[in-house]
């Protein structure tokens, strides 16, 4: 006889793979040498993980605000600043409201897709509005981490 099998747990998977698929796309993006099929996953993985977040009890806009974020670095990394621009105002968006660090990065994605489109006046209005942001992050490690990624885009 054998057993019957055990029910399927939607809030168990969507909490798994959401993160999974996170730390997963995040893991590519740190990846520098990313071939085209590698690329395709990244993006496949960051758009599973905010999937699965939609689809979790536990949602709030800071969350929104990270998966937003990484869809237009992702889009960022893919030259598509178009794709980066919308998600990054989604970014925006969702993390009014959330605590500096959260709303700095939403104008680094602003300001990263902007760099990708060319509109450097855009991208430094962003960059400097980062910048006035990230004085008020209180953890140091999350200041530099910040900081470092602005200065990215500047150059």
């Amino acid at each position: 006889m054998s057993a019957e099998p055990s029910p399927f747990d939607r809030k168990l998977a969507h909490r798994q793979f959401s993160a999974e698929a996170f730390n997963t796309a995040w893991e590519l993006i740190e990846k520098t040498d990313r071939g085209l099929e590698e690329d395709i996953d990244l993006l496949c993985h960051a758009a599973a993980s905010m999937w699965h977040w939609r689809h979790r009890e536990d949602l709030t806009d800071q969350s929104r605000s990270v998966g937003y974020w990484q869809l237009s670095r992702v889009f960022a990394l893919l030259s598509d600043g178009a794709m980066a621009k919308q998600c990054g105002q989604l970014c925006l968006k969702y993390a009014r409201g959330t605590p500096p660090f959260y709303q700095a990065y939403a104008y680094e994605a602003l300001a990263r897709a902007a760099a990708i489109c060319g509109e450097m006046t855009a991208a430094n209005r962003h960059l400097d509005t980062a910048e006035q942001l990230a004085k008020q992050v209180g953890e140091a490690s999350s200041r530099e981490m910040l900081l470092a990624d602005l200065q990215s885009i500047r150059g």
